[in-house]
């Protein structure tokens, strides 16, 4: 839906954080395809960042990054890729959310699961339209299930606890967007 990108944004850049360079983390792993050292600032790896800026961006660059100049990266690679305009209130913020975190085509599969859609991870019109055939708690809290299902399925078991936290609140933003939104 539109105008929710804020408040997604200022959403998943409190669940991001700011810089860190854990290498047990997959996506601080990969440099930034310069040959620097991956990290990421505000959720933002290295790689992508790199790819999105054309410039590398090993850790000194990364520690230089602010809000502003990932807003327009978030709206483009995450919000726009996942047509969260076209999506409904609460699922636009829910998906979006996984998408930055897992990446677009997973958290449109999550989707695709949660509105009984063919799971391709390609999202266009029969997936937006199923999305809006069915009541907006229920497709975010069955999205919630997929993404928790997603997550437990990486392996990652250092992440889980934080992975698991995140998708409930952002659920919960979910489902205080869709009662907002009906009142």
């Amino acid at each position: 839906m539109k105008n929710n990108f804020d408040v997604f944004f200022e959403m998943c850049i409190r669940h991001e954080g700011g810089f860190t360079d854990d290498q047990d983390d997959n996506g601080n792993n990969q440099g930034d395809g310069y040959g620097n050292m991956g990290s990421t600032m505000y959720g933002v790896t290295a790689m992508n960042w790199g790819k999105y800026t054309g410039k590398p961006a090993p850790p000194e660059v990364m520690k230089q990054i602010t809000r502003e100049e990932v807003r327009p990266f978030a709206k483009e690679w995450y919000w726009d890729a996942v047509k969260a305009d076209l999506l409904p209130v609460g699922i636009d913020i829910a998906i979006t959310d996984h998408a930055y975190n897992a990446g677009p085509r997973p958290a449109v599969k999550c989707l695709q699961r949660a509105v009984m859609a063919k799971a391709d991870g390609i999202i266009g019109k029969m997936t937006i339209a199923a999305a809006h055939d069915m009541k907006l708690e229920e497709v975010v809290l069955n999205f919630k299930d997929q993404r928790q299902k997603h997550y437990n399925k990486i392996g990652q078991e250092k992440y889980i606890s934080g992975w698991t936290n995140r998708n409930n609140e952002t659920t919960e933003k979910a489902l205080e967007l869709i009662k907002e939104f009906k009142e």
